[in-house]
């Protein structure tokens, strides 16, 4: 049978992701809901797909999503005219999406009662990563379906890790992307307090990057602009990945770590931080603009 994969969601990260796998020669058609994203894609010259119903039938070999919430996945999966009740049995699902935990096993679940494999196998590297295709996938399934995925898998990214059971990359994501958001505040207030002792930014910067403090939004992602070139600080914080996303995933983590009693007093601060920065307005900026109010007055670059 020919490869034919459809994949739903093309956004910040959809795109370039369905980018790479067009250009390493597989046959691909995508959909989205959003018109402007829509148009989007067709300007990236892939092969769109106007209605999901005509995009989901018995010839597809492979389904992708990556989509905003648990709530469109289970729609996308489960709902009235849900993936699971059109595909073949010989359909491959894999759930790119982060989502809560529970809602990927139900899908799982309800996809393996049907003879069809799924893995859940949400991503992390930002819109950077998925450009150049150097995700980190962490996937959650059989290990039967995370080799039948791992192909195209490798396409997509360069670290690929297998957690556990479904739903264990959804887990691993949220932990993963809870301790990115405290290491981003964590980053922003060492250099808000660098700049109240008069010390050059750039000079801490390079220190921090070769000493114990170092981090990722530190070496790779730092959310002042003027210390590396191509991210979003330099950028006016358009985002790679936005502020609204990761109080998104930072609620996520709140409502596991309460699922299984455990104390997270970092982890719940850093979403409260967030959460207001997002009230004021700034869901769609990069989740690096959270420096802006970090120390107050002391930055001096604007944020549009």
């Amino acid at each position: 049978m020919i490869e034919q994969i459809a994949f739903i969601g093309v956004g910040n990260m959809g795109c370039p992701m369905a980018e790479n796998l067009k250009k390493s020669g597989k046959k691909i058609k995508v959909f989205d809901i959003s018109k402007k994203t829509i148009e989007l894609a067709k300007e990236k010259n892939l092969d769109v797909i106007e209605n999901l119903n005509d995009l989901i039938t018995k010839e597809v070999t492979t389904v992708i999503t990556m989509l905003p919430e648990g709530k469109n996945s289970k729609e996308v999966f489960l709902g009235e005219n849900g993936i699971i009740n059109k595909v073949s049995k010989n359909c491959l699902l894999i759930d790119c999406s982060t989502i809560d935990i529970q809602t990927s096993i139900e899908i799982g679940k309800k996809a393996t009662e049907s003879g069809i494999k799924m893995i859940d196998a949400p991503v992390s590297g930002g819109v950077m990563g998925a450009q150049k295709a150097t995700l980190n996938i962490m996937v959650g399934g059989t290990k039967d379906a995370f080799e039948l995925a791992l192909p195209l898998l490798k396409i997509m990214g360069k670290n690929i890790f297998h957690a556990g059971d479904l739903g264990s990359g959804n887990g691993a994501k949220i932990c993963n992307n809870m301790s990115l958001g405290i290491a981003m505040i964590a980053a922003s207030e060492s250099l808000m307090l660098a700049k109240r002792l008069n010390i050059d930014i750039k000079k801490v910067h390079e220190i921090m990057k070769n000493a114990s403090g170092n981090s990722w939004p530190i070496s790779v992602y730092p959310p002042l602009p003027g210390l590396i070139e191509g991210t979003p600080s330099n950028n006016n914080y358009r985002p790679g990945f936005s502020a609204g996303m990761m109080n998104k995933d930072l609620k996520l983590a709140s409502e596991c770590a309460e699922s299984v009693s455990a104390d997270t007093p970092l982890g719940k601060m850093a979403l409260e931080i967030y959460r207001k920065f997002c009230e004021e307005g700034n869901d769609t900026k990069d989740f690096s603009a959270i420096s802006k109010v970090i120390g107050g007055d002391a930055w001096d670059y604007p944020i549009d």
